[in-house]
């Protein structure tokens, strides 16, 4: 289809955003074919009246894991045993097939909520890029996918087993670099430190599990076969060990100094905040997040690392992108814009920097600024409406009337959203 969308407010995505009237922005099948003045004839095209509402570029969400739902647990106990879990339905035709339907399922919930790009970050075998492979077949409707497809780890490391491989040498993570290559990915995930769900004592998340050598293979392979590398990093030793050895960008991340912002400069990498995931530990009462004593201390320390080695990277020019590590207890799959909401609040960025991150700052970071990221002709028409302006409040964004993927108008776009969770996430905004 060919539309018109007129009488809105532009915001373009741009660092510089303002908000713009009468622009009238016209796209034909998956590209903005044209942005002109009010008035200009719309003959050929569909006409959508936007009323007022503002149209800006779809939200970019670069740390995901689609094989995970996001909600709490019901009560107190320790996390399930992930590995046998994933040994048991790995071996069943049956439980695959769902999980490739409920892998689905969140993705569409994904765009739904405004998100048009996601990039998933380890998940269950291949799914993340078979569902992306059906979304761009046009079998099944989702947001454009950059698909990790399983992660590497090592033996006792995070999440080793379930939505990562076990690699024990140099020369095993570099072969399993090259079986994760065969699936045809995006990009190759590492879990290079543990993190708060399986940290073991007090004050100890992100213990070091994958030794620089073996970060060095992967990452070298990795690079041989053209795939950038991400990792998942939760200490400062963590941090320098994944920057040292090639990693393009550090997830989530640990309070930095001097060194660690030497090395991001020097190896042009990047980190992506992720603040939702470590907030529940940190800030809830433990008869809300229903986690173990040792989490909510380890949350907090990963929290504070997070949001240091953000703000630092900031100040010093380091790019930093957003994520919010959706999958994760009380992540779920419709609230990425409470994401921006953190960045704006402890960041202490302005509105329009949280929004331009979402959208054109994390295409930069991951490669697709040229393809999507904001409202330009020639740019792949990636956009959501939303009736109030997220410049004043990113709340805004909360409730989204229309989405359009790649040229696709979904108007008035549902989500099944979980009241109590959602209820006692607003309690902490």
């Amino acid at each position: 289809m060919k539309y018109a969308f007129t009488n809105g407010i532009l915001l373009d995505g741009t660092k510089d955003m303002e908000p713009v009237s009468g622009k009238v922005v016209f796209t034909d099948g998956e590209k903005i074919e044209k942005i002109a003045d009010a008035g200009a004839s719309m003959e050929g095209y569909e006409a959508v009246d936007l009323k007022g509402a503002y149209l800006l570029p779809g939200l970019i969400d670069l740390h995901v894991h689609l094989a995970s739902s996001g909600k709490p647990p019901k009560r107190d106990k320790k996390p399930p045993n992930y590995k046998l879990l994933f040994d048991v339905l790995s071996k069943n035709k049956l439980a695959l097939a769902v999980i490739k339907k409920l892998t689905a399922n969140y993705a569409e919930t994904e765009l739904m909520s405004g998100v048009t790009t996601i990039r998933t970050v380890a998940g269950i075998l291949d799914m993340d890029g078979r569902v992306r492979d059906d979304i761009n077949a046009g079998r099944i409707t989702g947001p454009r996918i950059l698909a990790a497809n399983t992660g590497i780890s090592v033996p006792g490391g995070h999440f080793a087993g379930s939505i990562a491989t076990e690699a024990s040498s140099p020369e095993e993570a570099r072969e399993h670099v090259r079986q994760i290559a065969a699936t045809k990915p995006d990009l190759i995930k590492l879990m290079i430190t543990g993190g708060v769900m399986d940290s073991s004592a007090d004050g100890e998340p992100g213990v070091l599990r994958m030794p620089p050598e073996m970060v060095k293979a992967a990452c070298e392979e990795a690079h041989a076969l053209g795939y950038k590398v991400a990792a998942h990093v939760e200490s400062p030793e963590g941090v320098r060990v994944a920057l040292e050895n090639g990693v393009d960008t550090v997830e989530h991340g640990a309070e930095p100094d001097d060194e660690i912002i030497r090395l991001f400069k020097e190896k042009r990498a990047a980190v992506i905040c992720t603040i939702s995931p470590a907030r529940p530990y940190a800030d809830f009462e433990l008869s809300e997040s229903h986690a173990l004593p040792i989490a909510k201390k380890n949350g907090k320390i990963v929290m504070d690392g997070v949001i240091d080695c953000a703000r630092r990277c900031l100040d010093e020019g380091v790019p930093v992108g957003m994520g919010n590590d959706v999958g994760c207890p009380f992540v779920l799959h419709y609230n990425f814009w409470r994401e921006l909401c953190y960045f704006h609040k402890y960041l202490g960025v302005s509105n329009s920097y949280s929004l331009y991150t979402a959208t054109l700052g994390n295409a930069k970071i991951a490669g697709i600024d040229q393809e999507t990221g904001s409202i330009e002709e020639g740019k792949s028409a990636d956009m959501i409406v939303v009736k109030e302006d997220p410049l004043k409040d990113l709340s805004a964004l909360r409730n989204v009337s229309m989405v359009v993927a790649r040229g696709k108008l979904i108007r008035d776009p549902k989500v099944k959203k979980i009241k109590d969770v959602d209820d006692l996430l607003d309690r902490y905004m």
